[in-house]
């Protein structure tokens, strides 16, 4: 009986090899490199004094404030109807401030914008009254006391454009819209095309919110304050 031949030795198998998950060093340094340089044009930015004055407007201390009243009578024009009740200064990010308050208050086309304000940045006025049209709301001027009951108040300079943006406007008795001829304020290199750029924005946005040629005459004529009242406010 021939013997069993033994098998040949075999190679053993190769070791696995794992690829170092190490990064090389110069890449690291590439990252570090980066994100600094991110991180302080991030800080410049927000160190800036109108950065600064928007973040604090957004999120620390907004300049307006608001309440939500879930019945409003308006002179009978808006029965049953909840309305936003916005009061104080427009400031730098009001615009962002008013959307989202619009969007916890879920107001419904038809619902009510009630405004009392002196004004405030021209720019976020009419960011607030665009969003408002296109969000099919009414507006009126006035405020709420404790006992939720809707009295007059006024509206003056740059609130002007929030109101208009209203569809309809609503005018409660007793209530006043203030409305001046709009000037380039602060430093700019040519004061005249600054002030024509101005006009032309306000004259542009008026049109587009179809308010009377009259409203616009009144508020071209003079620099002070002209009050108007709530059959004027409504054209």
């Amino acid at each position: 009986m021939t013997p069993q031949r033994q098998p040949a030795d075999r190679p053993a198998a190769p070791r696995p090899r794992f690829r170092s998950s190490r990064r090389p060093l110069w890449s690291v340094i590439l990252f570090a490199v980066v994100a600094a340089s991110i991180g302080v044009r991030a800080f410049r930015d927000v160190s800036r004094p109108e950065a600064w004055d928007y973040w604090k407007e957004l999120y620390i201390s907004p300049s307006l404030t608001s309440s939500l009243v879930t019945s409003a009578d308006l002179n009978g024009t808006a029965r049953g109807r909840p309305a936003l009740v916005i009061s104080g200064k427009i400031g730098v990010a009001s615009a962002s401030w008013f959307r989202a308050r619009l969007d916890e208050a879920r107001l419904a086309a038809g619902d009510t914008v009630l405004m009392s304000s002196p004004g405030g940045d021209l720019d976020q006025a009419i960011i607030m009254g665009e969003t408002i049209r296109s969000r099919g709301l009414a507006t009126a001027v006035g405020i709420v006391d404790t006992s939720g009951k809707i009295k007059p108040s006024f509206c003056a300079s740059a609130c002007v454009f929030v109101y208009a943006g209203g569809q309809p406007r609503l005018g409660i008795e007793g209530s006043a819209l203030g409305v001046h001829r709009f000037v380039s304020s602060g430093t700019v290199s040519d004061p005249v095309a600054e002030t024509q750029r101005t006009t032309g924005m306000i004259l542009n946005y008026l049109t587009k919110m179809g308010v009377s040629a009259l409203l616009v005459e009144a508020m071209s004529q003079t620099s002070d304050i002209r009050w108007l009242g709530p059959r004027e406010m409504t054209r």
